[in-house]
């Protein structure tokens, strides 16, 4: 819902090649935060998370950020219009259902199992017969389709 966004901040701050790997970046540790379920502004955390990889990004490069973030809560706080989200929500299905049809079946499968279905990589390679590892390979090759469609979409 706010990939969008967010990847279009990141775009300005890092450039259009690092900020795809910078928004599943982003995804990836408020997936793995403990606050995500409490969150009363998903925005405005995502794009904390985002401002903190800026800086830890210009740490790395031993530079110095030139612009600290602090948390702005009137401006972090605001959303755009609930008809705006549906639209790009409307979109990004739309984008995902084409790269999921688009898949191979064994792929796709695999994928659905584990999204939809919500099995363990375990319990699909027991299903299936196929190792772990193909269970893993099939499931990246499938999040890589997605991801390329997605930012062909946008």
């Amino acid at each position: 819902m706010h990939r969008t966004s967010l990847f279009h901040f990141l775009r300005r701050k890092a450039g259009p090649e690092e900020a795809p790997d910078l928004v599943q970046e982003v995804f990836a540790r408020a997936a793995g935060s403990e606050q995500r379920h409490r969150l009363v502004n998903p925005g405005g955390f995502l794009r904390r998370i985002a401002q903190n990889l800026l800086i830890d990004r210009a740490r790395r490069h031993k530079t110095t950020p030139t612009v600290f973030f602090p948390l702005r809560e009137e401006s972090d706080a605001v959303t755009p219009a609930a008809q705006e989200w549906n639209l790009e929500a409307a979109d990004l299905l739309r984008l995902y259902e084409t790269a999921v049809d688009a898949m191979p079946p064994k792929t796709r499968r695999v994928f659905l199992m584990h999204r939809v279905d919500e099995l363990t990589y375990r319990e699909i390679h027991e299903q299936l017969g196929i190792s772990i590892a193909t269970v893993e390979y099939h499931m990246m090759k499938a999040l890589g389709q997605i991801s390329k469609v997605v930012d062909r979409g946008q």
